[in-house]
């Protein structure tokens, strides 16, 4: 039977290849650049279809229907997405086994881990989903699209399968498989097979991208090697066919593509020459990897095939299996076909745990080689085999597998070794100088395999797996053999060091060990037996190391009748390293392991001479080494190493201190600080003396006081981090990303104290009882701000200011011998040396926190010594004295001489006086400051005095001036004149007609911010000039994306859409025009010599920041006084002269108006600049009524009154615009003016036979009224006009909301005398009062119009408005038309006007839904509407498509916050021209979106992206914020995050208020960017 098979696979296969061979070339590769679309039908229909024929034996569908009744019964229990590059994806921290077991978002929407403490972050690509997977997960395994519920096994699904469908399978799998292999692993050098064979004699030159050339250099080498041109050369970027020929000819090719791209990098382009059938069945491969994808997607069993040819051994012992060969040629292949492969991985092997256990053997088996090849490869490990470690060793029974059948973790090690066997020296230790970083970083990345094998230690251990993991363990040990005492350094004495050498390597490689190490000593915990074991190997390794601690033979050292044999060693004089990871290795297993014999003095040694070599450099002895020694220091105690380095260095030292005699540890101490002979008097001290000193008192304080490990006392890992919270918020209040970068990686917070608005940890008042002012992490700034922050935070609570250390918890008995080291002999004389040198007349000799350090110590001596609590009733003096006597350390040494202890009794009393002193001087520098404070304040009351006597000398003085000034009789009085002047008042609060009030002041006199001068504001004085900012804007448009072309626009009549307007907006700081414009010229003569300067502002459109408030400016308003009024009949005599109407403005005021109405005229239309155009004055009005507009809007969706809300600043703009564009009629020539007015006419006073008049319907009627009356002068007497104004406007209202009811009977030309009534019945309501829904709409849709006229009015006759305006409540209607003086309306005229406005043919056009009708009143535009929940957002973009782009890279999701439209951004995909430019697609949409202003959230990163031109951007915080109040940046931390919506209101207000640009430009300003990005590309 088997010989029958064989024969018939061979006829079969021989059929099916030949086949192929006849048919895929046909469809692939005819051309370098074919159609998708029309290729991938021919593979459907001629090679995919007949393929699946012969797997079902039968019609595909008929199969499939088969197939999906056995399959019924069973569902996927597993997900395995496969996750691609920047996918977000989501890991609970409550039931995940690791951080490494995560879902896709649509499982994790399905799951209960919805609602627990998940973290979310961006996929680096290249695993798949592990929902499912019952080890990954604590709890919830499945979400609810994959709980298996009671479905049968896969073993049923097995056992249901056809054997003739598993035979055709087996066969067609092998032959296809095998296919797919040799062709994806094809060199030049091999044939095709003789069924593969063409008579064609084409060749291609076939390019492959890399990672070592950039797109521009591809692009480059491409355009001189072929000349091609630039669009030709980026669709040849990629693996592809760039010439198709001959055989010489594409050698050529490759031959010029190798020469060019040498010389842009050493490294040339790979270049590969391939047959046109070999190009089309490497092709037809690649689609063969998404078929083998969806037929095993069908069954079960069918992927149980699958596997098992894949893994099959070759008939061939000397061949590998096919996905061994796939695997070891996977750094050989390109990137598409690397995915191609990996996902096939993904959907088969790793789906079953069998096949994904002997999977996991074969990628054991060649670990080696494939670390090798991914580290001469230049790919990212994203898309390298290696990085399926992950999804292999994280899973905790196959590691243990691993582990036992495999020696997974002496094969890693080993691995790791010979990569860096080339590091070694000679003597066999680590020597990075020199090194490679690219290399040196990729084989770090193998640790991180290491870890993950190490991930989750076992609760149950075999005897095989002690036995594997020792080996493991001696093999690891052996690697930090090589890594102890490396790097070491030499004191530098006389001359500093000329170059710095290489340090970052070996902390860098430290960093990566520290968690390995953490793991190995919970493995080593978890069984006695192993401790045991690991703990001797341990040692005998360090005993082992070449670089042996000493270089002489032991001496013998004598202090208070105390002998110490050891050998002698000055870290000072002798090389030192700081890497010592068997000493600490073996601190961590002694924790476990203690009741030990050994030679305790060797073990404190190497730990002690780096705790030594840090207070040296502390001191500065060895500040001529250069700051590599202080960098190292600095790791050496930071969050990010100190738990695997100065924290096990402090365990080992609290090790030997309770096993060796404490006078010998406290000797040896003193030796290795060099500060025995100082102690022991036989030299004299040092500059560093002191320094050293209060460093040694620190470490001891440490050995006895700092008890919170676990294994040292009875605390738990909680309370550790407990206090490590504490001490970090004793500094400052801090918020969670802070305290979480401040603490080691594996501390998690588990309790959450409150937090307040800003997202900020606050301690608690009941905690500072906890605070140790000398607690061991603290670096020394953290000290001193520590307690400097106590201090302030207990005075204002009036507490005690003593920062008393908390009595800290007893150590475990193992440990309990420390507490003998502050009663021993050597201690005691430490004490005595320092009081003796404190009471000595020398201040030099002692320090204040050296006494600080020794009342420490004494305390703990009281607290903790057992020889002094039977004392507790003595008093410090006493101690003092005691402590000075030689009877401490025990009966021996007794001294009876009775002077000896009165010496030592009055030593102790001057020592006392010494601290004593210094607290007085302390007391008098704060009695001086109490001193000066209170003459201070004696002087300014002597000298409010004497000017209050002044002022009553003065009265005196002039007493005939006070005499003339009436008294008001009585109260009644006052209040009757009160009365009767708000009465004036208010009657004269009218704006326009014949009544119109008193105009209030004229601008005070305005303080240049530059020169400080003062000046008043006057026609014939130089000009005052406010700060401006002119922009276009779209934020009231009502038609979002509709473009304006600047040439052919005609401006005299804004449309009521609103689509773009121009925004002038101030920030009211007031200059001399001649102080700014020297201001501007010294700005751009220094911007231009800055670094990127043109980022933040751009000199060729006249950009400037405000002097004082740092406001981005490009132009500047004169300040112009209240025109004189001019009535309107005069504008029409043809007798007038050109200047009659011109008041004489001095010069540099004709000057200023001439360069604010340039710039707006230049801004609004996007034109160059050109004073002569006749738009010059009427982009100058339409800038003053689109402002006023955006104002009203503003004020509006704040909900503020109009009047009374408006800040100084604000108002002064208003009124110096209003001003400004009322000027331009006085400016201009009369007859453009005269032009202008009769054009607008035409529109409020229809003419027949007059084209291109638009109707009232195409007019904003706001922007008509200010160019009517600013073009007529002020507003007096010109009520009528005012009335036709509001009566125009009334009807647009009524056309645009209810011509769907007027016409809904009539649907052609309505007839006159219906349009007739209608109009009188309206107005005739209107005047009456009545409601109805036609009234109250045409209320309401004129309200905005009469609230910007008010404002209007307001600013150009400085007429202050009615009371009542000044509200937030109350009928605005009403208050406003009774402002503007509309008491009546004739109604004859109305009718007749009304009449004739409706004649116009546009519109009958727009009441039969022609042409669009904007609705009064318009809608208030706001940014879109965001999720509450981020994760929705990001399940948005995980369905974005690309619309030009069918590749799986990785694209930018980026949402505009204005439209709510999803954009690919930063992706050449979707550039756009934009003005003959390239640009990006967010680029592209903010100049159509928002006039070239864009606010975009990009989904992935959250992160809002502000844009304002083509080359300006900056990033701002998104308004999503975690339960800890603070915002993700590029999901750094993965907390769930939630709208905030104070930020996002924020937003909407910078937006409204036109401060993008300003943002943009203060951003920018403070990052001081050195390499700008480029914007335009987004």
């Amino acid at each position: 039977d088997k010989k029958i098979f064989e024969d018939l696979y061979f006829k079969i296969g021989a059929a099916i290849l030949r086949y192929l061979g006849e048919q895929v070339p046909l469809i692939y590769c005819l051309e370098t650049e074919p159609q998708q679309g029309e290729e991938e039908q021919k593979v459907e229909q001629r090679l995919l279809y007949p393929l699946e024929c012969f797997l079902f034996g039968e019609d595909p569908c008929v199969g499939l229907q088969k197939l999906q009744q056995y399959n019924s019964s069973s569902s996927a229990q597993q997900c395995g997405r496969v996750f691609k590059e920047g996918e977000t994806v989501y890991s609970c921290r409550d039931c995940a086994i690791d951080p490494t077991c995560v879902l896709c978002i649509e499982c994790f929407q399905k799951s209960v881990h919805k609602s627990h403490r998940y973290k979310m972050h961006a996929s680096a690509g290249g695993g798949f989903c592990d929902c499912g997977d019952l080890e990954a997960w604590k709890s919830g395994p499945c979400c609810s699209q994959h709980d298996p519920g009671t479905s049968v096994t896969m073993e049923t699904d097995e056992c249901v399968m056809d054997p003739g469908l598993r035979e055709r399978a087996q066969m067609l799998f092998h032959l296809l498989l095998r296919y797919m292999t040799d062709m994806l692993v094809w060199k030049e050098t091999y044939e095709l097979s003789e069924e593969l064979k063409v008579k064609e004699d084409t060749y291609f030159c076939v390019l492959y991208n890399d990672e070592h050339h950039s797109y521009d250099h591809v692009i480059y080498t491409l355009q001189r090697a072929l000349a091609c041109d630039q669009n030709q050369a980026q669709i040849y970027t990629g693996r592809k066919a760039v010439k198709r020929g001959t055989l010489s000819s594409c050698q050529q090719a490759k031959d010029n593509i190798r020469h060019n791209s040498e010389h842009i990098i050493q490294i040339p382009l790979r270049v590969e020459i391939l047959h046109t059938a070999i190009m089309a069945h490497q092709t037809f491969a690649l689609r063969l990897g998404a078929w083998f994808q969806k037929i095993i997607g069908y069954l079960v069993g069918l992927r149980e095939v699958f596997c098992q040819v894949a893994l099959e051994p070759a008939a061939d012992n000397n061949q590998l299996c096919l996905i061994s060969r796939l695997m070891l040629h996977d750094a050989k292949l390109y990137k598409g076909a690397r995915k191609v492969v990996h996902e096939l991985i993904f959907s088969s092997l790793l789906m079953d745990t069998e096949f994904k256990r002997q999977f996991a053997m074969k990628f054991t088996e060649h670990y080696k080689q494939l670390q090798e090849d991914f580290i001469s490869d230049d790919h990212q490990r994203n898309i390298s085999i290696t990085a399926l470690s992950v999804q292999i060793f994280t899973v905790p029974t196959l590691a243990r597998q691993l582990i036992e059948e495999g020696s997974v973790i002496k094969v890693i090690i080993d691995t790791v070794m010979d990569m860096m066997m080339e590091h070694l020296d000679s003597n066999n230790r680590f020597q990075f100088q020199g090194h490679n970083p690219d290399k040196f970083f990729r084989v770090q990345v193998i640790f991180h395999d290491l870890r993950y094998i190490l991930i989750s230690k076992p609760s149950v251990w075999t005897e095989t797996l002690r036995v594997k993991f020792l080996e493991g363990l001696r093999t690891f040990l052996h690697f930090l053999c090589c890594m102890q005492g490396m790097e070491e350094v030499k004191r530098q004495l006389g001359q500093h060091v000329e170059v710095e050498p290489e340090w970052e390597a070996g902390l860098t490689l430290q960093m990566q060990l520290r968690h390995i190490l953490a793991m190995f000593q919970d493995w080593c915990s978890s069984d006695e037996r192993v401790l045991l074991l690991a703990f001797q190997e341990c040692h005998r390794a360090l005993m082992s190391c070449t670089n042996q601690p000493f270089r002489s033979e032991p001496t013998d050292s004598y202090m208070c009748k105390q002998i110490l044999h050891a050998r002698p060693y000055k870290v000072s004089e002798e090389p030192v390293s700081i890497h010592l990871p068997i000493s600490r290795l073996l601190a961590g297993v002694c924790l476990c392991v203690f009741q030990v014999q050994l030679n305790f003095t060797e073990l404190a040694e190497q730990p002690l001479r780096c705790v030594v070599l840090a207070a040296q450099v502390c001191a500065d002895m060895w500040r001529r080494n250069g700051l590599s020694l202080v960098s190292q220091v600095y790791y050496y105690q930071d969050v990010k190493c100190r738990d695997e380095m100065f924290d096990k260095d402090v365990i080992m030292l609290q090790i030997a201190a309770s096993k060796m005699d404490p006078n010998h540890f406290l000797m040896l101490v003193l030796l290795r600080f060099e500060l025995f002979d100082i102690f022991n008097d036989n030299c004299s001290s040092k500059d560093q003396w002191n320094r050293l000193t209060e460093e040694m008192l620190y470490l001891i304080i440490i050995i006895a006081g700092e008890r919170y490990v676990p294994g040292i006392s009875h605390v738990t890992k909680e309370e550790v981090t407990m206090r490590e919270v504490i001490h970090l918020l004793c500094i400052e209040p801090m918020a969670h990303s802070s305290l979480v970068k401040s603490l080691p990686e594996n501390v998690r917070i588990l309790v959450k104290p409150g937090v307040s608005g800003h997202g900020l940890y606050e301690l608690k008042k009941e905690c500072l009882e906890e605070f140790n002012p000398f607690f061991y992490h603290y670096s020394r700034p953290q000290h001193s701000k520590a307690e400097e922050a106590q201090k302030k935070r207990r005075t204002q609570e009036g507490s005690d200011k003593a920062l008393r250390p908390p009595v800290p918890p007893p150590f475990c008995p193992a440990f309990s011998n420390i507490v003998y080291l502050l009663c021993c002999d050597i201690f005691i004389h430490i004490l005595k040396r320092i009081f003796q040198k404190a009471a000595e007349d020398r201040s030099n000799r002692w320090t204040e926190p050296m006494i600080q350090r020794v009342w420490l110590l004494l305390s703990c001596l009281y607290h903790f010594s057992p020889f002094l609590l039977c004392y507790s009733n003595i008093n410090v003096s006493g101690c003092f004295i005691f402590c000075g006597s030689q009877q401490v350390g025990g009966g021996n040494d007794t001294d009876s001489n009775t002077e000896g202890l009165s010496h030592n009794a009055s030593v102790s009393l001057r020592c006392l006086k010494c601290v004593v002193s210094v607290q007085s001087v302390q007391d008098k520098e704060k009695a001086e400051r109490k001193r000066k404070a209170e003459a201070a304040k004696a002087h300014r009351q002597k000298i409010m005095a004497q000017m209050s006597a002044m002022q009553k000398n003065f009265i005196e003085s002039n007493k005939m001036l006070y005499d003339n000034v009436p008294e008001s009789s009585s109260q009644s009085d006052t209040a009757a004149s009160v009365d009767s002047f708000r009465m004036d008042v208010d009657e004269s609060r009218v704006a326009v007609g014949p009544q119109q009030g008193v105009c209030s002041t004229d601008w005070e006199a305005q303080i240049c911010i530059l020169c400080q001068e003062e000046q008043e504001v006057q026609a014939q004085a130089p000009a005052m000039v406010l700060t401006a900012c002119v922009q276009r804007s779209t934020v009231l448009t009502q038609n979002r994306g509709k473009t304006l072309s600047p040439k052919g626009t005609y401006p005299l009549f804004m449309p009521p859409d609103l689509a773009v307007g121009t925004h002038t907006g101030s920030c009211g700081h007031v200059m001399h025009a001649t102080c700014w414009q020297k201001y501007f010229e010294a700005v751009q003569n220094t911007t231009r010599n800055r670094l990127h300067a043109e980022l933040i502002i751009d000199l060729e459109n006249g950009e400037y920041m405000c002097p004082l408030c740092k406001s981005l400016c490009n132009t500047v308003i004169p300040l112009i006084p209240l025109l004189p009024s001019v009535h309107l009949c005069i504008v029409f005599q043809v007798a007038v002269q050109e200047g009659f109407l011109k008041p004489k403005f001095s010069r540099s005021i004709t000057e200023m108006l001439g360069v604010c109405a340039t710039t707006v005229h230049r801004v609004g239309l996007q034109t160059a600049p050109n004073d002569l155009c006749p738009y010059v004055p009427v982009m100058s009005w339409n800038t003053c009524a689109y402002t006023i507009q955006a104002t009203d809007n503003m004020l509006q969706e704040e909900g503020k009154p109009l009047f009374g809300s408006l800040q100084n600043r604000q108002l002064s703009g208003l009124k110096a615009l209003v001003q400004f564009s009322a000027a331009q009629r006085l400016k201009s020539s009369q007859a453009v003016i005269q032009k202008h007015f009769a054009d607008m006419l035409a529109v409020l006073v229809p003419v027949p036979n007059v084209e291109n008049t638009p109707s009232i319907l195409e007019v904003d009627f706001f922007h008509l009224l200010v160019s009517v009356f600013l073009f007529t002068g002020s507003a007096y007497n010109h009520l009528y006009l005012l009335h036709l104004l509001t009566m125009a406007h009334m009807l647009q209202v009524l056309l645009a909301s209810h011509g769907e009811f007027i016409c809904q009977s009539h649907r052609k030309r309505l007839p006159v005398f219906l349009l007739r009534s209608l109009i009188v019945s309206l107005f005739l309501r209107l005047r009456a009062g009545v409601t109805g829904f036609c009234v109250e709409g045409v209320k309401r849709g004129v309200l905005p119009f009469l609230r910007c006229a008010a404002l209007f009015f307001n600013c150009l006759t400085g007429v202050p408005p009615p009371e009542e305006l000044s509200g937030t409540t109350g009928q605005y209607t009403s208050d406003v038309s009774i402002f503007m003086y509309l008491i009546t309306l004739i109604i004859s005229i109305a009718v007749f006007l009304c009449v004739r406005w409706c004649e116009n043919t546009a519109i009958s056009k727009a009441l039969k839904g022609e042409m669009q009708i904007i609705r009064y009143p318009h809608k208030r535009n706001r940014l879109i509407d965001l999720p509450e929940d981020y994760s929705v957002l990001l399940n948005q973009a995980s369905h974005f498509k690309c619309p030009n782009s069918s590749d799986d890279e990785r694209k930018h999701p980026t949402l505009c916050l204005l439209c709510g439209v999803m954009l690919c951004a930063q992706s050449p995909c979707c550039q756009e021209q934009l003005n003959g430019e390239e640009v990006g697609a967010c680029t592209a949409h903010a100049a159509i979106c928002g006039a070239g202003v864009g606010m975009f959230l990009r989904v992935r990163e959250c992160e809002i992206v502000l844009m304002a031109s083509k080359t300006r951007g900056s990033p701002y915080p998104a308004p999503y914020l975690d339960d800890y109040g603070e915002t993700d940046p590029q999901l750094g931390r993965g907390n769930p995050l939630h709208l905030c919506p104070e930020r996002y209101r924020k937003l909407l207000h910078m937006w409204q208020q036109h401060c993008v640009l300003e943002e943009i430009a203060r951003s920018l300003e403070v990052l001081n960017v050195m390499f700008p990005f480029e914007w335009q590309m987004l």
